[in-house]
């Protein structure tokens, strides 16, 4: 097993006003006096899981965790067809997470996560440099147009079958390059069985993708709460279809932003879903960042990916 931290419970929760009609939940556990830390969870609409708090020691850090916009116990939720995604973009995700910061009171924080979650917490700290003390990723993405292009295009001629049946949910597509779209279009459907259908659809595709790695359940994606999923699906395709509202690359040019932040990136070089060049192309942007290659891990990690993020964010107490 992995050797994290026993399990803590928060001692501070809340949900934030952040605008828009939108109520992000927020949590604290650990040390109140200790290193902040944020926890930003991948996604885009995962939301955070207790087991989150576990990769750092509760002695040492004050540990945040936030369930991002239309996910997890924030309101309202994208299972709901009436939450407004016009307003759950990057850009409004980058100010829940300043507004957070303030309301905490927190002058500088760790950042952490992995996936979508290594997008969103790059995008801060090129914004907020002065508010990061540290950085450690696992599974690296920039969400560029490549990357996603890739994910639910490029990597079916490994999975030739699946990719036809994920292609066949959307007929209405106008190419393949128009799949995520439709799926987003979808999503917005007033239907609740072409919603649900879209993101069963939609996650047994990203289920496949990840089926030949060695570590992790082979449902990551479908064996989710229903409610859970199709909120998931909402905002990832409503997220993917526009390009994570970044110009593409912005966050490798940007990289020299981070300069002097201490991180680590780990990867797995069996991961299919976010090849490992993105990881090795920011590592070489950022100065002061260490690249750590994991041979027999892909995108679900394995137990000794946890047991070296937690050694990594120990390194930055």
């Amino acid at each position: 097993m992995a050797e994290l931290y026993p399990p803590v419970e928060p001692y501070d929760e809340g949900l934030l006003d952040v605008g828009d009609g939108n109520r992000v939940h927020w949590e604290v556990s650990g040390n109140p006096d200790g290193r902040p830390a944020l926890v930003v969870h991948g996604g885009p609409g995962s939301g955070c899981v207790p087991g989150m708090r576990r990769y750092f020691d509760p002695e040492a850090y004050r540990i945040v965790l936030f369930d991002q916009r239309g996910c997890g116990r924030s309101t309202p939720h994208a299972a709901d067809p009436a939450a407004d995604m016009g307003v759950n973009t990057t850009q409004h995700l980058l100010a829940d997470m300043e507004l957070l910061r303030e309301f905490l009171g927190v002058r500088r924080w760790v950042l952490h996560g992995g996936s979508w979650g290594s997008t969103l917490l790059l995008a801060y700290a090129q914004r907020h440099p002065e508010r990061v003390s540290g950085i450690v990723i696992n599974s690296v993405t920039t969400t560029r147009r490549s990357e996603i292009d890739w994910l639910y295009r490029g990597v079916g001629r490994f999975f030739p079958e699946q990719w036809h049946r994920f292609r066949a949910g959307v007929p209405e597509a106008a190419g393949p390059g128009d799949v995520v779209a439709a799926y987003a279009r979808r999503m917005e459907s007033p239907e609740r069985a072409v919603r649900e259908r879209a993101a069963a659809d939609w996650c047994r595709w990203e289920d496949a993708v990840l089926s030949l790695e060695p570590h992790g359940a082979p449902d990551v994606y479908s064996g989710r709460p229903d409610s859970a999923r199709v909120a998931l699906v909402r905002i990832a395709a409503h997220y993917f279809a526009h390009g994570a509202w970044l110009e593409e690359g912005a966050l490798l040019r940007g990289a020299g932003r981070l300069d002097g932040i201490p991180g680590v990136l780990f990867h797995g070089r069996l991961d299919l879903s976010s090849p490992l060049d993105t990881a090795w192309e920011l590592s070489r942007a950022w100065r002061g960042a260490e690249l750590v290659v994991m041979d027999d891990t892909g995108h679900k990690g394995s137990e000794e990916l946890r047991t070296r993020v937690r050694a990594a964010l120990d390194g930055m107490r």
